[in-house]
């Protein structure tokens, strides 16, 4: 396959077209694209503001008619029946969006997940059954910025079957991604994130990023106010990287083909700040304050955009890893996880290989003959747990294959109770769940020239990685994920 001469191409033919309206722009109107005719770009742009429900969107526009945001929205698609695939977190739910699949593909349940082919961080590979741990965590400094300068391999699982070598991010990824996509068509690719673990962007080749810039979020510790600062510095970045310098601003490196950042704040916010003044999803104060410093943000980038001639060639994409739950405090039931440990351990005592709790729960047994018998026990005491269903054997959830045949699929997959976490600290919300307000997020497309539309339809956020493809003159099905299963492009491009 000739991608590069495809991307070449289609570049060449974009920039003609987008010279040619850039040039009309002056003197006279354009006809807009409608949502149905094919859309081509230069380059894409992806922003995930993690946390972003469809309907903060909506009323954002609704209420900010002269906001970033709701300029967007005018030359642009907005999907409001976009769903995250389960779990929906943030490692699945980033990887949906480049990769294009669920876990039962990617091999990638969660950020804090167990591999049972895996040999523990700094061990001989003499044991099999490891923690996979991607966060922070790994750093040589979780408390820099930079991380200490990278990931520490000692702290990284091993694999046997290759020497024993550490496994780094992008090697525990099973797919490949449309930053490598993209890189083997000779696009440069850039990407910004939260952790350095965020390395897993690059795919499997591990060299899918040309410019990564992931700041490590728990070098900012917990104060709210701070995280428009941090948010701002991933959006310097990519503004440095529209003007043709990488990251930093200081080298020469050119406009990206396909780049873009996540941001933070609005997560922060409605986990830690005030959240939601009612179940309509009324914005409290650290929310709406969140909101308005990401859209100020947005217009930063534009802006810069729109200063190089760009902006008209470009294809933004807005959308989220994942939602937040509950959006009803009143709703909100805290639960120790230590409650539900104990029913699992007077089952097999000392049987759990690995548990990832937030409000959702998943658990690695040691013998997983064992998974029915204790599924059996925690459906018995649903009520007291939270738990409104237990997914073990051949009952599975979308997206999770199964844990007789996949070393990363959990044993039992704990579905909460709407509104249930299980934490006992300060939170007040959190994802990685099944629900609606885990699930249900923003998505829009946006390009000067797309005529405004909106489609009801239920969509996947594992449709974003194939259409970006196709946008970019690419073939989608270039993407593994997307051949495994049949991921469609989104309607309307």
């Amino acid at each position: 396959m000739h991608y590069k001469t495809t991307l070449i191409a289609g570049l060449l033919a974009v920039a003609l077209a987008g010279c040619a309206t850039e040039h009309k722009t002056a003197s006279t109107t354009t006809a807009p694209v409608t949502a149905t005719s094919a859309v081509r770009a230069e380059r894409v742009l992806l922003i995930s503001v993690d946390g972003m429900h469809q309907q903060d969107l909506a009323r954002f526009v609704a209420d900010h008619p002269t906001s970033t945001m709701a300029a967007l929205s005018r030359s642009g698609i907005t999907y409001n029946g976009a769903n995250t695939p389960t779990p929906s977190d943030s490692f699945p739910g980033l990887l949906a969006l480049i990769a294009g699949g669920t876990p039962a593909s990617t091999g990638v349940y969660y950020d804090d997940s167990y591999d049972r082919n895996l040999s523990p961080a700094g061990s001989d590979c003499s044991q099999r059954g490891a923690e996979v741990v991607f966060d922070g965590s790994i750093n040589r400094d979780e408390k820099a910025l930079d991380g200490g300068g990278g990931l520490d391999e000692a702290k990284l699982p091993r694999n046997p079957a290759k020497g024993c070598k550490p496994v780094y991010p992008h090697d525990f990824l099973r797919v490949n991604t449309v930053f490598e996509v993209v890189k083997d068509a000779g696009g440069l690719t850039a990407w910004s994130d939260k952790h350095l673990a965020y390395d897993f962007v690059k795919g499997p080749s591990g060299n899918g990023v040309d410019d990564p810039y992931n700041l490590e979020i728990s070098a900012m510790g917990e104060t709210l106010s701070i995280f428009p600062g941090y948010d701002d510095l991933k959006a310097q970045a990519v503004i440095n990287q529209i003007n043709g310098f990488d990251s930093s601003g200081t080298r020469p490196f050119g406009t990206p083909v396909l780049f873009g950042l996540n941001y933070q704040n609005l997560s922060v916010a409605q986990k830690s700040g005030d959240g939601y003044k009612d179940a309509n999803g009324t914005p409290g104060m650290a929310i709406a304050e969140s909101l308005s410093a990401i859209d100020q943000s947005l217009g930063r980038i534009v802006s810069a955009l729109k200063a190089r001639n760009l902006y008209s060639s470009t294809l933004i994409v807005l959308t989220a890893k994942h939602g937040q739950a509950p959006i009803d405090k009143t709703k909100l039931s805290k639960i120790a996880g230590k409650q539900l440990l104990a029913r699992i351990e007077s089952v097999v005592p000392g049987g759990i290989a690995k548990e990832t709790l937030d409000d959702v729960g998943l658990i690695w047994l040691k013998d997983q003959s064992k998974a029915a018998a204790v599924a059996e026990a925690i459906q018995a005491k649903a009520d007291e747990l939270g738990v409104q269903k237990v997914y073990s054997g051949m009952d599975l959830p979308a997206g999770f294959a199964s844990a007789a045949h996949d070393s990363r699929a959990p044993d039992l997959v704990i579905q909460v109770k709407p509104g249930v976490i299980y934490t006992s600290g300060k939170k007040i919300a959190e994802h990685g769940g099944f629900g609606e307000e885990d699930r249900h997020v923003a998505l829009l497309l946006s390009k000067p020239g797309l005529q405004q539309a909106a489609i009801d339809a239920p969509v996947s956020t594992t449709q974003v990685a194939p259409t970006l493809l196709k946008v970019l003159g690419l073939k989608p099905e270039a993407l593994q994920a997307v051949q495994k299963e049949h991921t469609m492009l989104l309607p309307g491009v």
